[in-house]
């Protein structure tokens, strides 16, 4: 985020003493016309030549806008990169919180894996073949990596060994000669 703020203002930094001057033509409001551009050259500390829109086009209007709102089109609107919302201090006791999505997305057997469905298993489901469909059902291990991060997203009491009644992975808590 402080990336972010500090690419806006490197953006906006230029075009602070053109906000002092005052750089719009017309206070006219914007009316619905051709684009007639024409060369205005300003007498100013250090003389430079625009191209600036003439009064009557639909362009003037950008000018009596703000500057925010002339340079939003210029900002980075990408897709986002994607995030850990993981706090670390919370703050009512202090203490580090648990990545929700990861408790709803996963499950966390007791020796340390991490289980997840298969990516896209109930997306366009009406394209995809029976055999497709049975194969994005199945329950796949997380690698080394992502388990290591899903450790770190949640807190020891997800970790922590649970006794359900008739649990189906019981036989999958606990393996022999194995690192993780």
């Amino acid at each position: 985020m402080a990336t972010f703020f500090r690419h806006i203002t490197g953006l906006l930094r230029p075009l602070v003493p053109l906000a002092q001057r005052g750089t719009y033509i017309g206070q006219h409001a914007c009316k619905v016309s051709t684009l007639n551009f024409t060369y205005v050259q300003r007498p100013a500390v250090g003389i430079t030549a625009k191209f600036m829109p003439y009064e009557g086009s639909s362009l003037s209007c950008l000018y009596n806008q703000p500057i925010l709102q002339k340079v939003s089109h210029l900002l980075p609107s990408g897709p986002h990169q994607p995030v850990r919302p993981l706090t670390y201090f919370g703050l009512r006791k202090g203490k580090r919180k648990t990545v929700k999505s990861v408790v709803h997305r996963f499950l966390r057997l007791h020796c340390g894996l991490w289980l997840r469905r298969k990516a896209g298993y109930k997306k366009k489901l009406w394209k995809k073949s029976a055999a497709r469909k049975r194969r994005l059902r199945e329950h796949v291990f997380c690698n080394k990596t992502q388990s290591r991060l899903l450790d770190k997203m949640t807190t020891s009491f997800w970790k922590r060994r649970n006794w359900f009644i008739n649990d189906p992975y019981q036989k999958y808590h606990d393996r022999t000669n194995l690192k993780v």
